[in-house]
């Protein structure tokens, strides 16, 4: 009897100890095939090379198709996936829902979101419907450009939600592989969080040629710094190796899209070429060796051609010698490769057309532009949605399903990497947690602070006694200012003035609306506005800070400033902080600011610091003492 009631009670402490740690494994991602079984790339026991060669035996071409192509979506203000009418700058985004019924694709990239909360909506719904509605069940994998950083760049998507943090010039300033790599980590939390699986960044061009639009996206001019920062970048947001917890990191421009002739961008047909005046094109891949070292997930071409540097003049992704030799065969890349946007499609703008990125090959059909696309190496295509050319190319015989399978091998695996296959959904109760975490937020704040990089201190005036000063502001919110000292309206009233700028541009001469927002052209004061400053800086002693989203030629109003700052991204309140000492300047230049104009033009495109008698070289930053 005795026995009985040991053995009862030892079988129920042993249920409830069950019924406390056993925890059940998460149901098979899809039900039961048509067969009642369970196919292998259901299998979570399975190694993924079993689970990607299973489920690529049971793809059509229409699914495989769809695969290779990544396009902008967009996200209803209330998380809902159903084809709404929108309004706004991204209103043009197409539906995603439709661009999975109709195209079969799985890839998307997104612009504005209304909210974290209404994107992680959006996101499991997608996933849910996925999961319910087609036939093998393919995940979504979720893209997107930067959007942690304090900008005004068209090519950071910024939200207030998301921690802001210098941009990543700022990084190369600050010059802290474990900020960076801190950086990286927060961000890659808070892109789990609403379901982003892969960032389109980092951008690792250096920036040689001081007139191209897209500097503030890069590190600095000099590849060892820039590739000590990508390291640590893609170890924060992948890990040590690609799974559950990563965010696939998608490096760009290969090999390097930094030196364009006088600064001019390749988006745009009047700059088709990059050039080597300099010899220089090995040095503009040392950054990308990094990333190939710390196992990039996915690696993207810019747009112009290497003038001069292979056997055929068309640009980066329609070229073989680029992307099967140099990157697959020389380095033994076997990522994915996915082309930058709109390289097949022209863009039509009301009466306006804005051409495919197709340089070399504009005579070429879109059909012709997909082949020899595919026949280069590429995996993907971004910013296209016309799947149906991959289709028609394959039915007609000019394009083999086995070379198809080659990259859907690779995008299939980095999905199976990612966990997508085994739980594909965001946890919508827990956004709120990740996106008010205050320390993310003061860790961010104090990047804005630690990049801003001082260039002159006249007399050690800097920094400013607070709330004793009658100050003039110019650029700056007045609210804000106050809290430092007495705000005047007339600068013959001030002690100080403190002005904030951003690095001049003057925008081409396009029809195309998009060309007009690049920030091209010189990069000095003229004019009035040159005249307006100079007269300020003679009439009160004045604090300049200046925004470098490029380098700026200001060698007048260094002379007359009292103070100068250049800041990488960063708010009022962190310009004041460092000007009024509650934080110190950390940064050092992360490229050089030529001293002219005419030494602008002379330099050439693909060497580093290499204008003449700089007004401020590569490295240069003060400290307070």
């Amino acid at each position: 009897m005795k026995r009985l009631v040991h053995l009862g009670l030892v079988t129920l402490l042993l249920m409830l100890f069950i019924s406390f740690n056993y925890k059940p494994a998460p149901p098979a991602y899809r039900d039961l095939n048509k067969n009642g079984k369970m196919d292998v790339y259901e299998d979570r026991s399975q190694p993924f090379e079993k689970r990607i060669n299973d489920l690529l035996g049971q793809m059509t071409v229409e699914e495989k198709a769809g695969m290779m192509f990544i396009n902008g979506a967009r996200v209803n203000d209330d998380g809902s996936i159903e084809d709404k009418p929108a309004t706004g700058m991204f209103a043009f985004a197409p539906n995603a829902l439709r661009l999975v019924r109709e195209k079969k694709m799985n890839h998307f990239n997104l612009w504005a979101i209304p909210s974290p909360k209404a994107l992680a909506k959006w996101y499991n719904g997608m996933q849910k419907y996925v999961e319910d509605s087609t036939r093998l069940g393919i995940p979504i994998t979720i893209a997107s450009d930067p959007r942690n950083h304090f900008s005004s760049s068209i090519f950071a998507m910024t939200a207030a939600s998301f921690s802001q943090w210098c941009e990543a010039l700022g990084f190369g300033a600050i010059g802290d592989e474990k900020l960076t790599r801190q950086f990286a980590e927060i961000a890659r939390k808070e892109y789990l969080a609403v379901g982003i699986r892969e960032s389109l960044h980092p951008q690792i061009d250096l920036a040689t040629e001081p007139r191209w639009p897209r500097i503030s996206g890069s590190f600095s001019e000099d590849a060892g710094l820039t590739a000590r920062m990508v390291k640590a970048y893609i170890l924060g947001f992948q890990g040590e190796e690609l799974n559950a917890n990563s965010v696939a990191t998608m490096t760009k421009h290969f090999p390097g899209g930094g030196p364009q002739k006088e600064g001019l961008d390749p988006h745009f047909p009047f700059q088709k070429g990059q050039i080597y005046p300099g010899n220089k094109f090995d040095y503009h891949i040392i950054p990308f060796e990094a990333a190939f070292e710390a196992g990039t997930a996915a690696i993207m071409p810019y747009y112009g051609i290497p003038v001069g540097q292979t056997s055929e003049e068309v640009a980066m992704a329609y070229n073989k010698d680029i992307i099967s030799g140099l990157l697959r065969t020389k380095y033994k890349y076997n990522g994915v490769v996915c082309t930058d946007w709109g390289l097949v499609s022209d863009t039509k703008m009301g009466p306006v057309v804005w051409p495919a990125r197709a340089w070399g090959a504009e005579n070429l059909s879109e059909e012709e532009r997909v082949k020899k696309i595919i026949d280069a190496g590429c995996d993907q295509f971004g910013g296209e949605s016309c799947a149906e050319h991959v289709v028609s190319l394959v039915k007609a015989g000019k394009l083999s399903e086995t070379r198809l399978n080659e990259s859907i091998k690779r995008l299939l695996k980095q999905k199976f990497q990612l966990g997508l296959f085994d739980d594909p959904f965001v946890d919508e109760s827990k956004v709120d947690a990740v996106f008010n975490n205050a320390e993310s937020k003061k860790l961010a704040d104090a990047s804005q602070r630690r990049a801003m990089t001082l260039l002159k201190n006249e007399n050690n005036l800097l920094p400013l006694k607070q709330n004793i000063l009658k100050i003039y502001v110019k650029n700056i919110k007045p609210d804000v200012a106050g809290r430092y000292g007495t705000v005047v309206l007339n600068p013959a009233d001030a002690d100080i003035a403190i002005v904030r700028l951003n690095t001049p541009f003057y925008p081409v001469e396009s029809p195309i609306m998009m060309a007009r927002m690049f920030h091209h052209g010189d990069l000095d004061f003229k004019g009035k506005e040159k005249d307006s400053l100079l007269n300020l800086l003679k009439t009160v002693p004045t604090i300049v800070d200046i925004n470098l989203d490029r380098p700026a030629v200001i060698p007048e109003i260094s002379a007359a400033a009292k103070g100068l700052f250049a800041d990488f991204g960063a708010s009022d309140e962190a310009v004041l902080d460092v000007i009024f000492g509650k934080a110190k300047p950390g940064g050092k230049l992360p490229f050089e600011l030529p001293s002219s104009m005419e030494a602008v033009r002379n330099q050439k495109e693909d060497v580093p610091y290499d204008s003449k008698e700089p007004l401020y070289k590569f490295g240069f930053g003060l400290s307070y003492k």
